[in-house]
Order: structure tokens, then sequence, then C-alpha cells
């Protein structure tokens, strides 16, 4: 392009060079290409200022549309109170929620980011739908109809973590030990609690948000399967998850409120923590499994084959429980695993607080709904306040009925 000086313009293009500076830039080029460059540039640059393409993590891309009003200040403040606990978080949780959302950088100028939604959103799959968990419990070592029990968790990440552990812990056989060093309750699931806790928080934080699919955990006969819809860093193989290696979210701003509510470390030990708490139980060795998603498999354990204590067709328990206990006879298949778990932990009169985290367990709904009310229903536990299910001071204590299902048929 040449360039003319002013006086060799006419009067007419002087204003529409004048107009058209009001709006755009005006660049010289010297060719064809450097103004495709040119313009290719320019075309990044606006689709990156409009967020319709982004070069940071999904987690700190700015919302279009959410506002202050989308979050949860009850979820935020005691998130601060676990955090102070925990992990000595400097902000007082009457800190104004902005300040506290600008500090853990999920805000900026009044704009949330994703990562505030999917932390402390009233509704996080409002945004993003593909944010939900959905898990699945199989009788046998393969998927295959019918599933017994599947459920779909919707919440913020917390949520999502603490309903998937608990919906796996459920289906999981609890030993308890000896009492004879402590009065605590000394006991471990099948797998450990700690593994699963890592595993799956593992998928929910470095998950690939902006996949369609969702993270799906599904329980077998054998083993435990988390998938989730992401990959590993560029040039990590699933070998390296085996010793220690640094830590590399793929959502950072996920992680670190995450760390500060004692849901995961920042050393990047988790996948070689996972191995040693197996290794420590006696458990095969769990695998890794990177193809078009992400897959740990941690396996239950191995039984070798001893003598049934029942026939294997009425699966090593009797069909019925004898019928001096009601005058109907009850079929012991309906005193489900939550409740056999339940009766190992009990010891005189503990409260609904003390049996939850005897055995591990966050969801104080799930814990009512499958654990707590279907044993005091089957007359395996009694309420020290029987007229007041809501008394501050309610407790519970095993029957006479559930002694002997202890005795008879709980290891």
């Amino acid at each position: 392009m040449t360039d003319h000086s002013i006086n060799e313009r006419h009067p007419k293009e002087i204003r529409l060079i004048q107009k058209a500076q009001q709006v755009v830039v005006r660049k010289q080029f010297g060719s064809p290409d450097e103004l495709k460059a040119a313009v290719y540039a320019a075309l990044v640059n606006y689709l990156i200022e409009k967020e319709l393409i982004r070069t940071g993590p999904f987690d700190a891309t700015f919302h279009p549309t959410a506002s202050l009003d989308a979050l949860s200040e009850e979820k935020i403040r005691a998130f601060i109170r676990i955090a102070q606990t925990r992990r000595g978080f400097k902000l007082a949780d009457t800190t104004p929620l902005l300040s506290v959302l600008e500090h853990l950088n999920l805000a900026v100028d009044g704009r949330l980011t994703h990562a505030a939604l999917l932390l402390f959103g009233n509704d996080p799959q409002r945004y993003f739908i593909n944010s939900e968990v959905r898990c699945a419990h199989f009788h046998g070592s393969e998927v295959a109809k019918p599933i017994p029990s599947y459920k779909v968790f919707k919440g913020d990440v917390f949520e999502l973590v603490d309903q998937a552990v608990d919906f796996v812990l459920a289906k999981l056989d609890y030993t308890v030990g000896t009492r004879s060093q402590s009065n605590t309750i000394p006991g471990h699931y099948e797998i450990p609690r700690a593994m699963v806790v890592e595993a799956i928080v593992n998928a929910v934080v470095h998950r690939d948000y902006t996949h369609n699919g969702s993270v799906q955990i599904m329980l077998f006969s054998d083993r435990l399967e988390i998938i989730n819809p992401g990959a590993l860093p560029l040039g990590w193989t699933t070998e390296k998850l085996k010793g220690l290696h640094i830590s590399v979210p793929a959502n950072p701003l996920l992680a670190e409120p995450m760390y500060l509510g004692s849901y995961i470390e920042r050393l990047g030990t988790g996948t070689a923590d996972i191995i040693r708490i197996a290794q420590e139980h006696q458990l095969p060795a769990p695998d890794f499994v990177q193809s078009d998603d992400f897959k740990t498999i941690l396996y239950r354990p191995f039984t070798p084959q001893v003598p049934l204590k029942y026939p294997p067709s009425t699966h090593q328990v009797p069909d019925k429980l004898p019928s001096s206990w009601h005058p109907h006879p009850m079929d012991y298949a309906t005193i489900g695993i939550e409740v056999r778990n339940l009766l190992k932990v009990v010891v005189g009169e503990m409260s609904r607080q003390e049996l939850q985290e005897a055995l591990g367990l966050k969801d104080r709904v799930n814990f009512r709904t499958n654990y707590l009310d279907p044993a005091v229903q089957a007359g395996l536990l009694v309420m020290k306040f029987p007229g007041n299910p809501r008394h501050p001071k309610q407790k519970y204590r095993v029957t006479e009925k559930g002694e002997e299902v202890k005795r008879e048929y709980l290891p």
C-alpha cells in the first residue's frame, strides 16, 4: 500500500479515514501474506477477548452470565471454617464473599470463574450439565442388566465426591478389628476408604470439563473402576503415576480449594499413595489406563476357596431368620450390606454422628436412608428416646435381635 500525504487525498477520503479511525486500527502491510497474518492475529485476539476461545485452563475461564447470586453463601462460609481448621486458612468466615473468591482467584472484578460455580454453586449442573457423577453397582464382573443399583449424583464438586464415595462404601464389606488396645472402633473396608477417596477426587478434579461425558464409577464383584473424560499431561505415561511426581492439575483453581478442604494433597503423591495402601492391605496392585478417557482400577480382595459356613444355594446365609424373632419369618436378604456394616461398629450407645463417622461416611441423608432407618425399622437397633426421634441427645443401641444377627451371621 502506498502512503499518501494528506494533501493528496480527496476530502471525502479524509473524512472516511477519520471516521474509520474511531473504530478500527490502521496498519500498513507490504504483501498479501503480511495482510493475512495481521488479519489472523486480529481475529484470534478478538475471539480471546470475547472468550469464544481460551488459552488458559477451563476452570479459570470466566462465565459470561453467572453472577454472585449463583453461589451459596452457606457453602462458602462452611468451606472457610473447614479450611481454617484443617489448613490454617487465613480469612475469617465473616470476610465478604467477593473478597474470599478473589483471594482464591475464583473471581475478578465481580466476574465468576467456572471453578467458582463448580465449587460453590447453588446448581452447578445448570451451567455444566456434564459435571454430574454416575455410579453403578453390578453383582458380576461385567456390565450387565439388570443393574442392582444406579445413581446419578449432582451438586458441587465437594458433594459429588462425598456422594460417590458413600455410594461405593455402601457396597463394600466392613471388617472390625479387636478393641483390646483402644476404646475406638478399628476397622476398614475391603478396599480402604483412603484409596476410594483419592481415586474419586482425582477423577472429579482432573477431568476435562469441556468434554460432554461425565465421571463414571462402576463397582463389580472383583474391582472398582473410576473413569473420567480426561488425559494425562502431555508427555506423561501411566508408569510415571506409580512413583513420586510433581502435581500438574488440569483444573488448578479446583485443586486449591480441594486441598484446603483436606480432600487432596499438593505433592503429586495421590496415585503413589493408592499403590502403597493397596500393598499394605495385601490387595492386587491398582491399574491406571489411558485411552480415550482415563481409568483407575482398584481391585477387591482375592478370596481363597475355603469351606462355606452355609451352602452356596443360600448365598452363604440362611434364607430366613428364625421365626421366634417375629410372628413372620424375615428374609435375611432384606438386611442390606449397609445395615450389616452398621451393626459391626455399634458399641454400647452411640449417636448418629458417631455411627456415621465410624463408617467414614459424609452424606447424612444417605446414612439415614440406607443405614440407620432400615436398621431401626428391622428391629436391629433401638433409639434411646423412641418417642422423640430428633432428641438432641438421641443415641442408638443394638437390640437382642440385632445381637443375635451379629453373633450368627456377621464375621
